[in-house]
């Protein structure tokens, strides 16, 4: 092989090194850029469609590990739900946290909050009274039109025995009495903070187990009262405008402090699959 063709060869060669070169900055660069896309991640943070065996599947890969399992839910928000593959998702989280940790950090927070402190289905079995059962769906953002037309925010436990008075509720989490009292849509309602973060507000109660103060530590699994009809008017005490139900709603403050919803549906099928079938 003469010299001029070892010359020629080591130009190609050059070349494409380069253009691999090239090609892997663009790549780095599209990852930097691409790898958490935050305006989505908090969107389907928010709508917060989570199978249940997809959370099921995710704990037990984190084993227990809550921030390994928020991690994950993390980049499935990220996906906008559409990848589910556990190791697809960890190569993409290790991205994330390389490139964009400061995005990340700011859902997961909120997924943690969510997440975290959950131990108790809210609503407890009746006593002696077997056909008391309850249902619920995933009612998010459906259509509400008392107070003008609104979105449904948060999912309402429905009571087989349209009874006040009879269901116990039960605090969800851990956490310190943060509001209680009348409201015009809520009626009789009791918000928790929880550890993390989260608020978690339980409305239209019949009554309260006791005069719980503003700041009173609760533990989960607290009494917190009875599930009722209350609500849907400026009169405290107003019954009878919709059937007994427990509306659960999970709030979280944004950066700026306003506060936003979350869909609260998933939380609540998790916890109806761990300590809730036996109601």
């Amino acid at each position: 092989m003469n010299l001029t063709r070892i010359r020629i060869l080591l130009l190609l060669f050059a070349a494409v090194l380069s253009n691999v070169l090239i090609l892997e900055s663009i790549e780095e660069k599209l990852l930097q850029r691409n790898c958490f896309p935050y305006e989505t991640a908090c969107a389907a943070f928010r709508n917060h469609y989570v199978p249940e065996e997809l959370a099921e599947r995710y704990l037990e890969v984190a084993d227990s590990d809550t921030e390994k399992f928020c991690d994950l839910l993390t980049m499935y928000f990220a996906s906008d739900g559409s990848v589910t593959d556990v190791e697809l998702l960890e190569k993409q989280l290790r991205y994330a946290i390389k490139y964009q940790p400061d995005a990340f950090r700011k859902v997961q927070k909120n997924v943690c909050a969510v997440w975290k402190d959950l131990k108790h289905f809210p609503v407890g079995a009746v006593s002696g009274r077997p056909e008391a059962t309850v249902s619920f769906a995933d009612s998010w953002m459906q259509s509400r039109t008392f107070g003008g037309e609104r979105g449904h925010e948060g999912t309402d436990i429905m009571a087989s025995v349209n009874e006040r008075g009879l269901y116990p509720v039960y605090s969800m989490t851990d956490g310190v009495v943060e509001n209680i009292g009348w409201l015009r849509l809520g009626g009789y309602r009791i918000g928790v903070r929880s550890p993390s973060g989260a608020y978690f507000y339980y409305a239209h109660l019949a009554e309260y187990a006791k005069e719980f103060q503003i700041g009173e530590p609760v533990a989960a699994g607290t009494f917190l009262g009875f599930m009722g009809d209350t609500g849907y008017s400026e009169i405290p005490g107003t019954t009878g405008n919709f059937d007994v139900h427990l509306h659960l709603g999970i709030y979280l403050n944004d950066e700026s402090g306003k506060e936003f919803s979350v869909n609260s549906y998933p939380a609540l099928r998790w916890l109806w699959g761990k300590n809730g079938e036996k109601l």
